[in-house]
């Protein structure tokens, strides 16, 4: 697979009411090879009120940028684009009607799309405050999937101290936070991944199954009396042994279809397929449950969901800040080389989560 950098595109601009920065962003113009994505430069809008200016510190390079350049991410932006799933940076303009005590603080973003830039303009409301001495790399590791991490464990599994339960894909940015935020809780964890990964995952605490042997033959040699949860962003065929190696009270939090990560086809009906699925389990009177977790839900009802985004990342963060949690960056590469950053992380020979730096303002 090209590692090529992405090209660049001739600048534009939007106009005399801007903020005076000009903003270089990496593009997603359809569905392309890594080496296809274009960097381009704009000058930003000036803040309506409410809004505030980011200069990008740190943005992360998620599983689901690599199923948007597939045009598999189920409810992703018609092309083009600007991927980018989380941020972080410091504010650097504010808009009407937003404190001017934010300028210059480090503040973490959710954003789903627009975060592979140098600068974005985004609700104030949804700046989460990153602690003193949390330097900008590594709570970018942390952000889209530290929050996925906390609210699955916390949120939908409702794990106990003294629980099993089993994480796929533990190497993984999820994975690698669930590991240790499950451990922090007194959980035990089996993890699947490569046996190149299985030194990294005991280092975490977790006891390393390879995810290419029968998974569920091992995991039941190592409880067999079933695990208290699983987390699986695999979906497909192998959800179901997911579901079967829960104990009774277990719970099955579903957050991915990677399996059909390449396969030609619709984006939205292996979601559908699966949550489909979860309901008919649930319907059935065993003790066993099954969710579909999407970091989104809940969005409708705005307050509500920035009030517990705020306060669940910031948990995540507090926990770094505290070195109960290790950031797991992968490689840091500059916003310019995305291709070779998007690569990278879908080689699978990397534990945690690649990191985009954008150049600091001249």
């Amino acid at each position: 697979m090209s590692t090529t950098t992405p090209r660049t595109t001739t600048p534009r601009t939007t106009g005399p009411a801007d903020t005076g920065t000009t903003a270089t962003e990496v593009v997603l113009p359809g569905v392309v090879e890594p080496d296809g994505l274009l960097v381009r430069h704009r000058r930003l809008p000036a803040p309506a009120p409410g809004r505030a200016v980011v200069a990008v510190e740190a943005t992360g390079v998620s599983f689901a940028e690599q199923q948007m350049r597939r045009g598999k991410y189920y409810d992703q932006p018609a092309f083009p684009f600007v991927p980018g799933y989380d941020l972080v940076g410091a504010v650097a303009d504010v808009g009407p009607g937003v404190d001017a005590g934010l300028l210059g603080q480090r503040v973490a973003a959710l954003t789903k799309t627009g975060g592979w830039a140098s600068h974005v303009v985004l609700d104030a409301a949804d700046l989460v405050p990153v602690p003193d001495g949390v330097a900008p790399a590594e709570a970018a590791t942390l952000v889209v999937n530290g929050l996925t991490a906390w609210q699955m464990l916390h949120r939908s599994a409702r794990v106990r101290p003294g629980q099993t339960v089993l994480v796929h894909g533990a190497n993984g940015g999820v994975g690698t936070t669930l590991t240790q935020l499950a451990r922090a809780a007194g959980v035990r964890v089996i993890g699947t991944a490569s046996p190149r990964h299985h030194d990294a995952l005991r280092a975490l605490g977790a006891e390393p199954v390879d995810h290419r042997a029968d998974v569920a033959a091992r995991v039941r040699e190592l409880a067999p009396g079933g695990v208290d949860a699983v987390f699986d962003h695999v979906g497909g065929p192998g959800v179901v042994d997911s579901y079967r190696l829960l104990a009774r009270g277990g719970a099955l939090v579903a957050y991915g279809t990677a399996a059909t990560r390449d396969v030609a086809g619709s984006s939205r009906l292996p979601v559908l397929l699966l949550v489909a699925r979860l309901a008919w389990w649930n319907a059935a009177p065993n003790g066993r449950r099954a969710t579909f977790f999407d970091v989104w839900a809940g969005r409708r009802r705005l307050g509500a969901f920035r009030a517990r985004l705020r306060q669940d990342l910031g948990r995540v963060l507090e926990l770094l800040a505290a070195g109960v949690l290790t950031a797991q960056v992968a490689a840091r590469l500059p916003l310019e080389r995305a291709g070779e950053a998007l690569a990278l992380a879908e080689s699978g020979t990397v534990v945690g989560k690649v990191v985009l730096v954008p150049a600091p303002p001249a």
